[in-house]
């Protein structure tokens, strides 16, 4: 199998492979699926072979992405195709590239298409768009995560083996535990996100996702880096993943403080992962996560709600109706903060981090599950607000304590679920966490995403 980033380039470079027929797989694995809520847009095939035709004729065969398919979420600028946002009445044709997506462009890469999300990055089900709602790929009764919905589906279903989302409260992490793939939220600044549509702006990150920890880290690598563009940018270098240390600290919440919501099978797949670490020779601290809690409560009843009405404001103002209503519900929440409201926020997340920094100090890394539980569509539908929520429990507060996460499967659940885990710790540590996630991941003896599945 030819699949993951490293396995293509090296088929490549033996001559078994060209790509245009990697690009031609990528397309016919679309047909097949048949699920028309994964890209927003997709490029026309005969277009994206005749760019993998000039690259292969033209283009250097070293190129750390050369003749690499990858999609990108429709919130992130890709010239030649419309961002949405998933809002059709919000959207333009950019005039360059997102400086995340130039970077691949000069690494080799072949854009595929644009990716379905929850409308303007605000959701982690995957059903808040008018673009249609895409299938898990495990049991299409369940949702698939978001926002980056579409983007790790591409993932799972081979499609590309690498794509950008973004992650604000966990759009980059919570699709890629139902899409049983690696979901890399680095530490924030670390990648610009100039050409990306805020959600947050002073919390937003580009993330990636892949089959691999490995591959994910190849394009951190790729796309990091300061950029005068975006004043939030960071000179964070990402460093190279060594092996796992020795008796690593791995710190869990206390057993009382562990929320599943009823969900007795995540709550056993989170046990049996705790005992995998502890194979590995990780050591496992239990630790109070309250104030972790207390962080993850701020983002959506504090005012960095506000930063989401900034962006639609004009919109709302004009055309409150383009909207999708529970989009518009939680937008509009943001629109009355007072700047009294505001910096009590600040003081209370200043208190928190102090608190946060002070248990880093007592262990490498926190390892919690990705989300507490996975629902139906059905259940989403009904009850939206509450249950996205909920999946935010372990997601919620990463990016306001300016922590770096790693999304990775865990295990297959008795009911056919796929189950991750998600390695936090703070800012600048992202190689470390992702020396522990490589050595974990490989240690499950899962397939890759869903690519077995079907065949």
């Amino acid at each position: 199998m030819t699949e993951t980033v490293a396995e293509i380039l090296d088929a490549y470079r033996r001559g078994a492979l060209k790509p245009e027929d990697v690009v031609a797989r990528s397309f016919a694995r679309i047909r097949r699926h048949d699920d028309p809520a994964i890209f927003i847009a997709l490029r026309d095939e005969a277009d994206v072979v005749a760019e993998a035709q000039a690259l292969a004729r033209d283009g250097d065969m070293a190129l750390p992405l050369y003749g690499i398919p990858v999609a990108v979420k429709d919130n992130i600028d890709v010239k030649g195709l419309p961002t949405t946002a998933a809002c059709p009445a919000f959207g333009y044709r950019p005039g360059k590239d997102a400086t995340a997506v130039a970077k691949l462009r000069q690494a080799g890469a072949l854009i595929l298409g644009k990716t379905n999300l929850d409308q303007f990055a605000t959701g982690l089900v995957g059903v808040r768009t008018p673009y249609g709602i895409a299938r898990n790929l495990f049991d299409d009764k369940l949702i698939a995560g978001g926002s980056s919905t579409g983007s790790a589906l591409a993932v799972a279903a081979g499609f590309a083996p690498l794509a950008l989302g973004t992650d604000t409260a966990g759009s980059g992490r919570v699709p890629a535990a139902f899409s049983n793939i690696v979901g890399l939220k680095p530490s924030r600044g670390m990648v610009s996100c100039a050409g990306v549509v805020p959600a947050c702006r002073t919390l937003d990150c580009v993330s990636v996702f892949a089959l691999t920890v490995d591959d994910a880290m190849a394009m951190l690598n790729l796309i990091a880096g300061p950029d005068a563009a975006d004043p939030y940018s960071h000179p964070r270098p990402v460093g190279a993943a060594g092996p796992m240390p020795d008796s690593v600290k791995l710190g869990v919440p206390l057993p009382g403080q562990r929320l599943f919501f009823g969900d007795t099978l995540s709550a056993k797949a989170y046990d049996e992962a705790l005992a995998r670490l502890t194979s590995l020779g990780a050591k496992i601290v239990e630790i109070d996560i309250e104030p972790f809690y207390a962080a993850a409560r701020l983002l959506y009843d504090g005012p960095w709600v506000a930063e989401r009405y900034l962006v639609t404001k004009a919109l709302i103002a004009s055309s409150p109706e383009s909207l999708h209503p529970v989009t518009r519900q939680i937008i509009l929440a943001g629109a009355h903060r007072t700047a009294a409201e505001t910096f009590a926020a600040f003081y209370q997340l200043e208190e928190l981090r102090r608190v946060a920094e002070h248990t880093f100090r007592t262990i490498d890394a926190l390892v919690l599950p990705t989300a507490p539980t996975i629902y139906t569509i059905e259940q989403v539908l009904a009850d939206p607000i509450q249950l996205n929520s909920r999946l935010g429990t372990y997601t919620n507060f990463v990016n306001l304590l300016d922590l770096c996460g790693l999304a990775v499967p865990s295990s297959m659940r008795a009911d056919g679920a796929p189950f991750g885990i998600t390695l936090l710790a703070p800012a600048g540590v992202d190689a470390a966490l992702a020396a522990i996630g490589r050595r974990y991941h490989a240690a499950t003896s899962l397939p890759l995403g869903a690519l077995t599945r079907g065949k």
